[in-house]
C-alpha cells in the first residue's frame, strides 16, 4: 500500500461539478493498494499516517501529530500510486490490486483513521475526480508499507 501524503490548509475533491468532500488543516492522502496488500497493512499505514509529527509547535518546529493539531483528512483512491514507468513511456497498472480487492483495503485504512480520532473525508471510490489543495509547507511524503517497519519505543515518542 502507498500514500503521498501531503500536509494542507485546504483541500477538496470533486466528480464532475459536484464537490464530494472538503476539508481545511490536515492532509491530503493519495492511497493506492497494491495487489498483494492485506488488511494489516492497511491498519499499519493508517496508524503511521496518524501518527505523523509534522505540523507546527509552539516553537514553529515540526512536532505534532494530526489529532493534537485538529488536523482532518481527505482520502482520495489513486490506483496510479502503482505505474510502472520503467519498461515503457505508457505506464503498467499490474502491481496494483483489481478494484474488488482495492475498495475494502481503501475502506479499512480510512475506518482505522477514524478509529484513531481523526475527522475522515473521501473521494469517490474509482471516480474521475478533481482534486484541489492548497499545500501548506510544501510538506509531501511518500509512505510505502513494503518499507514501514515497526516504530521502536524511541521513534514513538
Amino acid at each position: 500500500m502507498r500514500a503521498v501524503v501531503t500536509r494542507v490548509s485546504e483541500a477538496s475533491v470533486s466528480v464532475g461539478a459536484e464537490r464530494c468532500a472538503a476539508i481545511g488543516q490536515g492532509f491530503l492522502i493519495l492511497l493506492g493498494v497494491g495487489r498483494d496488500d492485506t488488511e494489516d497493512d492497511a491498519r499499519r499505514l493508517a496508524d503511521r499516517v496518524c501518527r505523523l509529527r509534522v505540523f507546527a509547535d509552539a516553537d514553529g518546529k515540526m512536532n505534532v501529530a494530526p489529532a493534537e493539531a485538529g488536523a482532518a483528512l481527505l482520502v482520495v483512491s489513486n490506483f496510479t500510486l502503482f505505474g510502472d514507468c520503467f519498461a515503457s513511456r505508457r505506464p503498467g497498472f499490474t502491481g496494483a490490486a483489481r478494484p474488488e480487492r482495492a475498495e475494502p483495503l481503501y475502506q479499512c485504512f480510512t475506518s482505522a483513521c477514524r478509529a484513531a480520532g481523526l475527522p475522515v473525508q473521501t473521494g469517490v471510490f474509482g471516480a474521475h475526480m478533481a482534486v484541489h489543495s492548497v499545500n501548506d509547507g510544501p510538506v509531501t511524503l511518500f509512505l510505502d508499507t513494503s518499507r514501514v517497519e515497526e516504530p521502536s519505543a524511541r521513534q514513538l515518542r
